[in-house]
């Protein structure tokens, strides 16, 4: 009998330790898999006054994350995008990112400026590498905000892209006359005390501003006392929504200018939206548009089966290729964290996103990605390419 409980007693313990042991092999299983992982943030508006734009940029967010998994991964690791929506609400969105940041996410996608800027100083001391859809050129100064990148031509050098444009082009002997519309936003506001003064430096006369709302249904109001200053050319700087508005009422009224709009302000939609009194204005961008041959399209047509897409989704699809670059030569010399991928983000020199947006470029002084910007008009009711539009990198211009 004792001899019986010995031979229990000593199976059990063969057991139990089988058990640990079991046990210790799936936590490092566990802990391999996990190393084979990395978990981007998503803060972005799927369902607010931007969601218009907020929703096809989200896919292609999605697309590009999806392609580099194809791929292999980054540096071997899967990217796992956890996408949420802010519904454009600074609070909600500060929400969402303490939840990220409490699950130690190294980096995030972000999008509107409302929340991007109120998140600044949080991603910096939090170290979180932070990429957004807002491209106010607040953010691309380091001293400020050391942990925020984007891919686009910030609004401020978009507009002066565009002015520029318009000057070299002008042929009239008297100053061409400029009005700017924007809603009373962040993100409106943003580039119009740039606009300002560039458009005084090339010698552009400014006949008057107004504030036009996102969700706006009628802009007659600011419009008519504009239309009697006759300003030859005219700043949209919303949304699709509210520039076809813009659009549809200045030709109902009869205001003929060269309207030109922000790169959240003309797409795809904008035509089946305002029509014929699209035609003719200019689209500010930063991205090929659906379809063009460029050897990045091949992967956008493959990664969307082949259903046409806005050119917000390409900027998406865009953020995340420069995003995984920046993890992969993180991954290079080490550990990645959020100051690793910012320290490789800060060295990347002319990264080539597949010819889908301009060449990137980043310094530890300078987050600006590009001055180069694409000129595309309506025509026919088509987005059709104009320009290329390549701006100095000048230093007083970093972060205004």
């Amino acid at each position: 009998m004792k001899r019986m409980f010995r031979f229990a007693a000593l199976a059990v313990a063969i057991v139990s330790t089988l058990a640990l042991v079991a046990c210790g092999g799936e936590k490092k299983d566990d802990k391999a898999a996990a190393a084979k992982e990395i978990k981007i943030g998503g803060i972005i508006d799927l369902s607010g006054p931007t969601s218009s734009v907020g929703v096809p940029y989200a896919e292609g967010v999605k697309a590009g994350a999806a392609y580099l998994n194809a791929q292999g991964g980054v540096a071997g690791m899967k990217i796992i995008f956890d996408l949420q929506d802010d519904g454009y609400n600074v609070q909600q969105g500060l929400t969402i990112y303490k939840k990220f940041a409490q699950d130690k996410v190294v980096a995030i996608q972000g999008f509107g400026t409302n929340v991007t800027e109120a998140l600044m100083r949080s991603a910096a001391k939090d170290e979180i590498t932070f990429f957004s859809a807002s491209y106010s050129a607040h953010l691309t100064d380091p001293k400020t905000a050391p942990f925020n990148f984007f891919t686009s031509a910030d609004y401020s050098t978009q507009v002066r892209a565009a002015l520029k444009y318009f000057k070299d082009n002008w042929k009239e002997s008297r100053k061409p006359r400029l009005a700017l519309l924007f809603p009373d936003h962040p993100y409106g506001l943003s580039p119009i005390q740039a606009a300002k003064d560039y458009a005084a430096e090339l010698g552009f006369e400014f006949v008057g501003e107004a504030n036009v709302d996102l969700k706006a249904i009628d802009a007659t109001t600011q419009l008519l006392p504009l239309k009697n200053k006759k300003p030859d050319y005219v700043w949209c700087g919303g949304t699709t929504p509210s520039t076809a508005v813009i659009l549809k009422d200045a030709k109902k009224i009869g205001l003929k200018a060269t309207f030109f709009t922000n790169i959240w302000g003309s797409d795809e939609n904008l035509i089946k939206m305002a029509g014929d009194a699209c035609e003719g204005a200019y689209s500010l961008q930063a991205a090929a548009v659906y379809g063009q041959d460029v050897p990045g399209m091949k992967a956008i047509l493959e990664v969307s089966k082949n259903q046409p897409q806005m050119t917000h989704y390409i900027r998406g699809f865009v953020s995340m290729l420069v995003m995984g670059e920046g993890i992969r030569l993180a991954a290079a010399k080490g550990p990645v964290t959020g100051p690793s991928i910012k320290a490789a983000l800060e060295g990347m020199t002319d990264f080539d996103p597949m010819g889908l947006a301009p060449k990137v470029s980043f310094l530890p002084t300078d987050h600006r990605p590009s001055m180069s910007v694409f000129l595309y008009k309506i025509v026919g009711g088509k987005l059709t390419f104009v320009a290329q539009e390549n701006l100095e990198r000048k230093a007083e211009w970093l972060g205004k």
